[in-house]
């Protein structure tokens, strides 16, 4: 760390100004709809936790709405279902904060912290949030298997975790060995669970549970 730097907190603060288009839609999306969350949304479950979920961004209608990573549109009803199925939450998902759900042994978190338009970020927007997603990974003391969730997820890990993408490439179902603060990392890749992919069959419910499983077979592998 450069002279005289200061190490970036584990989440963005809730009026985090960083990213100007990022903040300006935030801004604007806050005044169309106050009752609406509209703020950078903090990682959900367990900072204790031997897995580490990584997301793309919150969606509009979804944690940007609700406050809670993958909760409130699709995507979250197959990632949520597939945890419990998994034994990594306690299986109470409601699509709502207040539902009762508690993961286990498992911290959701995204790349990018805010909603982007069109669910696109720009390279600038991933690359200034990543300082986050490096200090979320650095406070995971007993961190041993990644899952990401489509590429730029993938690549973010890859490269909060000082490696480069372009060794570790992404491939739905794909394993990589990886180093963390906390020692050895496994990460499994999985193309997004977003409607589009699901709607459009390069991700099916069988697909997303493999690599679930493979998680959780390197997990058990490990022991705790």
């Amino acid at each position: 760390m450069p002279k005289g730097s200061v190490a970036a907190p584990p989440e963005a603060p809730l009026d985090c100004p960083l990213c100007p288009r990022l903040f300006d839609f935030r801004t604007a999306n806050a005044k169309a709809h106050p009752e609406w969350f509209n703020a950078p949304v903090a990682s959900f479950g367990d900072p204790s936790g031997r897995l580490m979920i990584v997301g793309l961004a919150p969606g509009l209608q979804g944690a940007n709405r609700t406050g809670r990573p993958f909760t409130g549109d699709y995507a979250g009803d197959l990632l949520y279902s597939t945890l419990a199925k998994f034994g990594f939450s306690n299986d109470k998902f409601q699509a709502r904060p207040d539902d009762g759900l508690k993961l286990k042994d498992t911290l959701i978190s995204n790349a990018v912290r805010c909603v982007p338009p069109e669910n696109k970020p720009t390279g600038a927007e991933i690359v200034t949030c990543r300082q986050f997603l490096i200090a979320r990974i650095a406070q995971m003391p007993n961190l041993k298997v990644m899952v990401a969730l489509g590429r730029i997820a993938h690549d973010s890990a890859v490269r909060a975790l000082g490696a480069k993408p372009s060794v570790h490439v992404f491939g739905h179902a794909k394993r990589h060995v990886l180093t963390a603060p906390s020692g050895g990392v496994v990460l499994h890749d999985s193309y997004h669970c977003s409607r589009y992919n699901t709607n459009t069959g390069r991700l099916t419910e069988e697909m997303f549970h493999n690599v679930f499983a493979a998680a959780r077979k390197d997990l058990d592998a490990q022991g705790q």
